[in-house]
């Protein structure tokens, strides 16, 4: 569970890994951003059951270009609340992930669309970039 500050009315909600629905606050009812952290045990739960489209980072500590990374996306899933989830990986931490996504460089990034991956990237990019990027793996028909 996490705990997010609502950017509408400011009212912090707790805001758990997995669940049906999107999150809103308790306060204004607006939506929430969904940043949630997965594993080898946990991914199928929190990701490919997600009713919202779901942004995969799949990251590690020791790499320099997932933590420039980190903040445009945490900047996008408060930018798209309601619209997209985020789910990050720790790939060192979840290889039996790594190995069924066949990711060989971080950060890698997905988007999962009712389960199905419908767009992959490897490498950092500016935020304005990683936008476009999710934007149009959201208008992919699923």
């Amino acid at each position: 569970m996490h705990t997010v500050r609502c950017a509408n009315c400011g009212r912090p909600n707790r805001v758990p890994e997995a669940a049906s629905g999107t999150p809103r606050c308790a306060n204004c009812h607006q939506p929430l951003p969904w940043i949630a952290d997965a594993g080898d045990d946990t991914f199928a739960e929190i990701a490919l059951r997600a009713d919202l489209p779901v942004l995969v980072d799949f990251w590690a500590e020791w790499c320099g270009p997932c933590r420039m990374v980190t903040p445009a996306l945490d900047q996008i899933a408060q930018e798209m609340a309601g619209r997209v989830k985020l789910v990050k990986v720790e790939v060192d931490r979840s290889p039996a992930l790594s190995q069924r996504f066949t990711i060989t460089a971080v950060p890698t990034l997905m988007m999962l669309n009712e389960g199905r991956v419908v767009a992959q990237r490897a490498g950092a990019a500016p935020a304005p970039q990683l936008r476009e990027w999710v934007e149009g793996a959201l208008r992919t028909p699923s």
